[in-house]
């Protein structure tokens, strides 16, 4: 692992013409929903999806796919700072997603993942032992008033490419 590497993607994810451009050019559907990442550190993760039109159910909140995309993006961003331009190169794959939802998201909806250490140390684990490693990453949603609207549960596959 590279610190500078990671620094470098810490502070490009969090400054919004970056990201935007990323989302554009890589996953365009996260461009339209409007996703953010508001802070990216070796700890945790937040990012934030809004209901809008485009993002919306027919039972006027926010569409679970929508919730689902922002909540992948909340572990994947911290896995992906940790293989950022790793010599040689590290796979990711995500395996399996679980979810729990319980309100609606009728505005902003604010994910957090703070299992940025465990990442890290099942990354270095992958590294050295160049086999594959399970990594099963939390993702929570809540709205602005603090209550909890999903939950997700992210198992990725890491492994050193050969």
């Amino acid at each position: 692992m590279n610190p500078h590497h990671s620094s470098k993607l810490r502070k490009f994810a969090v400054r919004p013409f970056f990201f935007k451009t990323y989302l554009l050019l890589k996953l365009p559907m996260g461009f339209l929903s409007g996703m953010k990442i508001r802070k990216l550190n070796e700890e945790k993760c937040k990012v934030t999806v809004p209901y809008k039109w485009i993002n919306k159910n027919p039972f006027k909140s926010t569409f679970w796919a929508v919730l689902g995309m922002g909540a992948e993006m909340n572990t994947a961003a911290l896995i992906l700072q940790y293989t950022y331009k790793h010599q040689p190169s590290i796979s990711t794959l995500p395996l399996k997603c679980e979810s729990e939802f319980f309100k609606k998201a009728t505005g902003i909806t604010h994910f957090t993942c703070n299992d940025g250490h465990l990442i890290k140390e099942k990354i270095n684990i992958a590294i050295n032992s160049k086999e594959p490693v399970i990594i099963e990453a939390y993702s929570i949603g809540l709205n602005n008033n603090s209550e909890t609207i999903c939950k997700f549960k992210f198992t990725w596959s890491v492994k050193v490419k050969s």
